[in-house]
This record gives structure tokens, sequence and C-alpha cells, in this order.
């Protein structure tokens, strides 16, 4: 009879794996702000002399009806929107808290743009 053949033993073989590459430093807790020293000058409204000014978004609005309230027309509300593209992708979602800025408008058609804290 003969010996079956001996089968190696792997039973006490141990691995482990190490990078060359260094960590990543973890940023998920930055924050940042941007503040300007830059001064604003002339008109009212908060527009620097164009005629602009800020709005906070509160519940229930929407760009027709603050075009309605600062404007005397709900028909301007598409200006709001493209004065306001980088802070709104769609018109109909607009939510409590965005800051927006309205524009001077003509609103009576004369050539002049009107403030809309005029109106």
């Amino acid at each position: 009879m003969t010996t079956p053949d001996k089968k190696p033993d792997f039973s006490n073989v141990q691995s482990a794996v190490t990078s060359t590459e260094t960590a990543r430093p973890d940023f998920s807790n930055v924050q940042s702000s941007v503040v300007s020293t830059e001064e604003v000058l002339g008109g009212s409204g908060g527009g620097g002399g164009t005629g602009a000014q800020s709005y906070t978004i509160e519940k229930g609005d929407t760009l027709s009806a603050i075009s309605k309230r600062f404007y005397g027309k709900a028909k301007f509300w598409r200006q709001i929107f493209e004065a306001n593209r980088d802070t709104i992708a769609d018109p109909d979602k607009i939510y409590p808290g965005q800051t927006i800025t309205l524009p001077a408008i003509d609103i009576d058609g004369d050539g002049d743009l009107d403030d809309p804290s005029d109106a």
C-alpha cells in the first residue's frame, strides 16, 4: 500500500495589508462664509444706488405675490426670478429664509427704472 501524499498545512499563515499612501485630511466639518469690507455707496434700498433691495422669503410667499407687494403688479415675477438665477433654480420652488434681490424695474413704462421700495 502506498501512503497518500501529505498536503501542506496552511493553518498558521497570517497576512496584513498596509499602504504607503498618506491619510487624507477630514474636511467634513469645514464651514465657510464671505464678508465684504466694501462700503455701499449712494442711493437707498440697499442696492448701492441701483434701486435694488434685498428681501427674505417668508412662509407662503410666491414670486408673483412678492411682485404684487413691491411693484403693484404680479406680472413682474419673471424679472425677480431672472435677477436671482444664482439663488433660485426653479421659480416654483422658493423657500422661507432665502434672501433674494428685488431689482429696479420700469414699473410705469416711462423708461426709468423704479425702486421697489418706492412702490
